[in-house]
């Protein structure tokens, strides 16, 4: 008959095994530094996730060049509160809306319309605009990902 023998381990145990055979060399010279490792190069999940349900503010506008078009619209989404004076308050917020891919470009330039209700997912973009007296200002915009359409502006 034969036996096992069954041991535990932790996590950082097996993690310490699988890295105890790796040789680390770290290079120095006068105008460079090289680390030379046998890691895997990691990359780090982020996240840059937006969802929007608003209120079309105008029509969407073709912008861009014709190797880089995009369609622009604003939607707003409100917040609503009760003020000091124990009344019903509603806060407007407005965002810029960029839409790059081709497909849904188009849809959203040829049906999307003033005061039509909208799901948006994407994300957000931070650029800068020049305009025409050479001043630059910075812009936020969420390029959209997906849109859904309501059937109904009322």
């Amino acid at each position: 008959m034969l036996k096992y023998k069954v041991r535990q381990v932790s996590r950082f145990q097996v993690l310490a095994n699988m890295f105890k055979n790796i040789k680390f060399t770290n290079q120095f010279t006068r105008n460079n530094y090289t680390q030379e490792a046998s890691l895997p190069n990691k990359i780090e999940k982020t996240i840059n996730k937006v969802t929007l349900l608003g209120r079309v503010g105008a029509d969407p506008q073709k912008r861009g060049t014709d190797d880089h078009p995009v369609v622009v619209f604003s939607l707003a989404t409100h917040q609503n509160y009760i003020n000091s004076n124990e009344e019903n308050t509603q806060k407007t917020d407005w965002h810029r809306i960029v839409v790059f891919k081709p497909g849904l470009r188009d849809t959203v330039y040829n049906y999307l319309q003033k005061g039509q209700r909208i799901h948006v997912s994407g994300r957000i973009m931070y650029g800068e605009l020049k305009d025409e007296s050479g001043n630059s200002r910075t812009t936020t915009s969420i390029a959209a990902d997906d849109i859904i359409f309501f059937n109904s502006k009322n």
